[in-house]
């Protein structure tokens, strides 16, 4: 079944995306002592495709990805390949998700290096309100961080919204294999006595490990709060694009040290409201108990085409190819901008953040990466995935 959606917008650029990146481009190639090998898989709540593993609940994540993390692959982050929201809320494709694993290997041998396998955990946690505030995600961190000081370790969340997204159309059930905890956690309190959305949940996704047996940079994790502010243009009330400084909005925390695990951005206009032109939400991001150097970032802004209701283009060549170079992906934000290719084919705008280790601790330098439609090297060559460059 196809994704079909009448035209949103006018494309208003021909080029596949935008990188941002601390470093400049020879630095972002130069080799570190970590490569990174990414798998991504996509899955579908919708019904059985050939190219689409489905699954009737993503409460069945965890078994669905045994096998690779028996191979030492791990989620790194989970995402809508559509995001359900607005006109796009009940689209067959809104059911579509992409998990994208990882696993480092050594730069000077084949043999991945696994250390203690940890184990994929999905619950299912109410979201107390009507929608998505900075309040409701301050309680949800709150949480997160309560799980966290029991030894296991966040990894990312997904909204989950009735009719679209969601387990066949419904939200998700404890008893279709999402794990609910026995008992309210420590610091959980401001969650009690709230009422609760009917028609939203937050699947949220943990690493954890047996005991005595979880890596030494897990064993006490802190999560932080971030400020994510975007100008966004619309059509009527439809987000048709947006702009950020990501480098500004994420420079003080990398610096320090943390990752950018996850994003909340609630994207719908509520009723009798005006329609906002600016959007914000809040990262999420992790503090390891033992402190790490600063880290560099590279942020894409690139377009997924999908044919019919397969993924035709997206960010995995540029992935596959920064993996080599010791990227290490933590993050992707969906958006609800979509707009349909000279083809015909649904296009849709998903941000992904990647970072690695500073080399010394400098500070970094804001430079904006424009993707073209040819690709070149530093030296004028054909370079078969890495876009032209503009500095």
């Amino acid at each position: 079944m196809g994704c079909g959606l009448r035209k949103l917008e006018d494309p208003e650029d021909s080029s596949p995306g935008k990188i941002y990146s601390t470093l400049k481009r020879p630095q972002v190639e130069s080799k570190t002592d970590s490569v990174y090998e990414y798998v991504l898989l996509d899955f579908s709540l919708e019904g059985s495709r050939p190219t689409v593993q489905y699954l009737s609940s993503l409460c069945e994540l965890p078994h669905a990805l045994q096998s690779y993390y028996t191979q030492g692959y791990v989620l790194a982050a989970l995402h809508p390949i559509i995001l359900s929201v607005g006109r796009t809320r009940f689209l067959p494709c809104s059911l579509l998700y992409r998990a994208i694993l990882v696993r480092p290997r050594s730069s000077k041998h084949a043999v991945p290096v696994i250390d203690s396998l940890p184990v994929l955990r999905v619950e299912e946690w109410p979201l107390p309100g009507e929608s998505m505030t900075s309040d409701t995600v301050r309680l949800l961190i709150d949480r997160v961080n309560s799980y966290a000081r029991g030894g296991v370790r966040f990894v990312g969340s997904v909204l989950q919204q009735a009719g679209g997204g969601g387990c066949n159309g419904r939200v998700p059930s404890p008893r279709r294999g999402c794990r609910s905890p026995p008992r309210t956690p420590p610091g959980d309190a401001d969650l009690e006595g709230r009422g609760y959305s009917p028609d939203l949940r937050l699947l949220v996704l943990f690493h954890s490990w047996a005991p005595g047996c979880a890596p030494l940079d897990s064993l006490v994790c802190c999560y932080h709060q971030g400020a994510l502010s975007m100008r966004v243009s619309r059509k009527g009330q439809v987000v048709s694009a947006l702009e950020a400084d990501w480098l500004e909005l994420t420079a003080a925390y990398y610096r320090k040290g943390w990752s950018l695990v996850d994003s909340f951005v609630y994207w719908d206009t509520p009723k009798g409201e005006p329609v906002p032109r600016s959007l914000e939400g809040l990262f999420v991001y992790e503090e390891k108990s033992i402190a790490p150097p600063a880290n560099d970032t590279i942020v894409v802004e690139q377009w997924t085409v999908i044919e019919g209701s397969d993924v035709k283009t997206d960010y995995g060549p540029l992935l596959h190819t920064l993996a080599e170079f010791g990227w290490l992906l933590t993050c992707v934000l969906p958006t609800p901008i979509i707009r349909h290719d000279s083809e015909g084919n649904l296009a849709t705008k998903q941000v992904v953040f990647l970072q690695r280790p500073a080399k010394g601790q400098r500070v970094p330098q804001h430079n904006q990466v424009k993707h073209g439609r040819k690709s070149y090297r530093c030296d004028g060559k054909p370079s078969p995935v890495w876009p032209q460059m503009i500095l």
